[in-house]
Parts: structure tokens; sequence; C-alpha cells
């Protein structure tokens, strides 16, 4: 009886030591990408005049402007921040 008591201790012990030993090669890495949006200075005078009119009382936070010519531009309205899309014409796009 001993022998099966002090068998079963070594092999739940053994099972312990190895379920806490863990592998460097199990993790997880998150990249993220901002779709080749490039900051930039300043928007068009039609994409202001846009925003002013969706947006009352609109202030422009950041501009980014992408390949394709359509504008990410990160605002703020009544005290909330908020990214909107547009095209070059002042048009919003839904994303």
């Amino acid at each position: 009886m001993k022998k099966i008591i002090l068998t079963a201790a070594i092999v739940l012990g053994s099972l312990s030591i190895q379920a806490s030993i863990l592998s460097p090669a199990n993790t997880i890495t998150k990249t993220i990408f901002q779709d080749d949006y490039k900051e930039i200075d300043a928007v068009p005078a039609a994409i202001k005049t846009g925003l002013d009119n969706a947006y009352p009382g609109v202030k422009l936070e950041k501009a980014f402007v992408n390949s394709k010519k359509e504008y990410k531009i990160e605002i703020t309205v009544r005290g909330e921040k908020s990214t909107v899309f547009t095209d070059e014409k002042g048009n919003i796009l839904k994303k």
C-alpha cells in the first residue's frame, strides 16, 4: 500500500512540474498598420468646408492622406474626439 501511495505522489509531482514550464515560442505578436496614410500639415479648402458643414464647431487635430487621395482626419467636436474619412472634394466616406 505504501508503494502505491508513493508511486502516485511521484507521478502527480512530476506532472505538475512539467505543466508549469512555458515555452517562449508560444507568444503572440500583434502588429498594427496604418493603411499607408501619411501625415500632412494642411488639408484642401474643400475638405475644411465639408467638415464645417457636416460638423458645426469642428476642430481639426491631425490629417493624413493615402495614395488614393483619401483623407483620414482626426477631429474634435464639442470636446469629443473622432476620426473621419473624406475624399479630396470633401465628401465624407464610410469606413
